[in-house]
């Protein structure tokens, strides 16, 4: 799989999430197999640029090739000078949020609020485009709601519109993420569109990516929610469409040590009082179904220095041992 003069490790990527896909998530997800990984959205509006977290969220140093980019807004004009933006920081590919179902998003007519505005769409694409040198994509999903799954004409549109790759999510807009995602959409679009496809929603094991895959005809498939404290869904999916066997899954020792580094990094890249905060979800959905995880979990969520997260989880993987 390629997105415009970017060759793909491997068709599996890492979907965007806000307040989850930050720099350490994404390296982390990279080293454990996914072949192509997204930034979280960064808004449009440029009076928030100096916020801290923007400032976070532009940080790209250290990130492999290609560095993708998602922007988030309503305004086209606003959209195209979000993209330059980012591509004079570093990004390599920028991707364009038309997906997101949040209630703050969407009050403002971005994310797939933009999927009931055919036109504004169109207007959004042909701005940023036409903004930047670097490939443009675009996440949707199948549409606003049941009645009205337009994902196919906005495939096209997009298509038409220079879109170098679309990612699309088998949830409508009203869907938010109750139910199950649907892939007919996903399957009619991709045989509507020549660009390349990414299949999203409810990939959580080697069989079910298989069976999206072989059902939609996607190029490849964007893991969400069933990286969140397994981030090494990424080299079963991929040894698993690769050989047809299912990995072993990894031993204890493995969690302990991939979660120490993931919240060492956590700590570096935020500082230590934030990094401490932040971390703590991701603790929680690491340690998630573990046997008697319940008590350690308890202590995780409150402590306030980084050495303590490490003296808890030592002694809880100690004591599983």
């Amino acid at each position: 799989m390629q997105i415009g003069p970017y060759p793909l490790a491997n068709p599996v990527a890492l979907a965007p999430m806000a307040g989850i896909t930050d720099r350490p998530f994404r390296q982390l997800c990279r080293e454990l197999g996914a072949g192509y990984v997204v930034t979280e959205m960064m808004a449009a509006d440029p009076g928030l640029r100096a916020t801290q977290k923007s400032i976070w969220r532009s940080n790209f140093a250290g990130e492999a090739t290609p560095v993708a980019v998602q922007i988030a807004g309503s305004e086209p004009h606003r959209l195209a000078e979000a993209a330059r933006f980012n591509v004079d920081l570093g990004a390599q590919i920028i991707d364009i949020n038309m997906g997101c179902p949040a209630k703050k998003v969407c009050k403002k007519l971005a994310g797939s609020a933009l999927l009931s505005d055919l036109n504004r769409v169109r207007q959004i694409l042909e701005a940023v485009v036409a903004a930047v040198a670097v490939p443009v994509t675009l996440k949707i999903r199948t549409g606003p709601h049941s009645g009205n799954r337009n994902g196919v004409a906005v495939a096209r549109l997009a298509e038409q519109c220079g879109v170098a790759a679309l990612a699309v999510h088998g949830r409508t807009r009203a869907q938010r993420f109750g139910g199950a995602a649907e892939y007919q959409t996903i399957r009619d679009i991709c045989n509507s569109v020549s660009i390349p496809v990414f299949a999203n929603g409810d990939i959580t094991t080697p069989q079910r990516a298989r069976e999206v895959l072989e059902y939609t005809g996607a190029d490849g498939l964007m893991v969400g929610r069933g990286a969140q404290g397994n981030p090494w869904i990424f080299r079963e999916l991929n040894h698993y469409l690769q050989n047809g066997e299912e990995l072993a899954a990894p031993e204890p020792g493995e969690i302990y040590r991939v979660m120490r580094e993931h919240l060492a990094r956590l700590h570096l890249f935020y500082g230590n009082c934030t990094g401490v905060r932040v971390a703590r979800k991701h603790i929680g959905w690491y340690l998630r179904g573990r046997p008697d995880a319940q008590d350690v979990l308890h202590d995780l969520l409150r402590v306030q220095a980084p050495q303590q997260q490490f003296q808890l989880l030592e002694r809880h993987f100690m004591q599983a041992a």
